[in-house]
């Protein structure tokens, strides 16, 4: 029997700025991208719950090597939280678990908010993605194991109260990596006596990125079509829709260097540069046109060592 040959798709490389649908997993999502732009190489930056909207940087390619750099960054959500009601899940997907009267007054709410500003400490929920024994705590909630959780520390560095009705409440929360805003808002609901969930999320921003600058999975089907409808190659129209892989590393300082000594570095060695910081992680490019090839890090002879370096591959493969 013959094996028939696994096709690998193309590489593509770069990071594109999805507005994530409700309904479907950060996952779905991120294999959709991967089917349109036929890429060989993708991964998204930090996981949406399925109710949750907005921005979802998905890296192709080589920019994968740099996601990490985009979960850790400051975030920027849009929130909808439903007093009254609490669910196991902390969001309305999940099962009531308590009722309680709201008799909330707005001085009452802007007080309960004062204590979520700032530095604060932060237990996960049991429908987080975080991992215990290597699986995910959502799992063991499922089965209704309840696990232990450490609170952790999280910074809110900005929590304005946009509206408030009735028993809806909104907010618009900017907040450093690890926050979670379903236990923000289920806390938030504790300290006011009623209960809280959130009914909706979503995300406007992540680290500097434009919000004007995100496309739906519509948008990406209808310009794939329409290329094949046209005998267009799709990459046409859905390359040059992807930022720099570099934008992901933006935050950095740039370390610039001539081509004579980026060969070095690409041989994986360290190299005096004049002017690199004296620590701490940078963004090397080369040349006047400034081309990125990866991250690197001061060591400590002040050197620029290589940390994560970009690595083209000569393959055109067709859509």
């Amino acid at each position: 029997m013959t094996r028939r040959r696994r096709f690998k798709g193309r590489d593509v490389h770069g990071i594109l700025l999805l507005d994530k649908p409700t309904g479907l997993t950060s996952n779905d999502v991120l294999q959709k991208v991967k089917r349109i732009y036929n890429a060989a190489k993708a991964g998204h930056t930090g996981a949406l719950d399925p109710l949750a909207t907005g921005m979802l940087p998905i890296c192709l390619g080589e920019a994968t090597k740099f996601s990490q750099y985009l979960l850790e960054a400051d975030k920027r959500y849009e929130v909808t939280a439903k007093l009254g009601e609490r669910t196991n899940t902390s969001d309305s997907d999940g099962e009531v678990v308590s009722t309680r009267p709201v008799n909330v007054a707005v001085g009452t709410l802007i007080e309960a908010l004062d204590q979520f500003r700032g530095p604060i400490m932060q237990v996960p929920s049991m429908y987080s993605a975080l991992k215990h024994n290597g699986r995910p705590l959502y799992e063991y909630a499922r089965e209704g194991i309840e696990i232990e959780r450490e609170a952790r520390p999280i910074t809110v560095f900005e929590l304005k109260l946009l509206s408030f009705e009735g028993d809806e409440v909104r907010l618009e929360v900017h907040c450093s990596k690890g926050t979670y805003i379903r236990s923000l808002v289920d806390d938030l609901g504790e300290v006011l006596g009623c209960g809280a969930h959130v009914s909706q999320l979503r995300r406007t921003q992540v680290a500097s990125y434009p919000y004007d600058r995100m496309l739906t999975l519509e948008q990406l089907e209808c310009i794939f079509e329409q290329a094949k409808a046209e005998s267009i190659p799709p990459r046409e129209q859905l390359d040059p829709l992807l930022l720099p892989m570099d934008t992901a590393v933006a935050s950095l300082p740039e370390v610039n260097m001539l081509a004579v000594v980026a060969a070095y570095v690409n041989q994986g060695q360290a190299v005096q540069v004049a002017g690199a910081p004296q620590s701490g992680q940078v963004r090397m490019t080369v040349g006047p046109e400034r081309e990125f090839i990866g991250v690197g890090e001061i060591d400590d002879d002040g050197r620029v060592a290589p940390k994560r370096l970009v690595r083209y591959h000569d393959d055109n493969n067709e859509e």
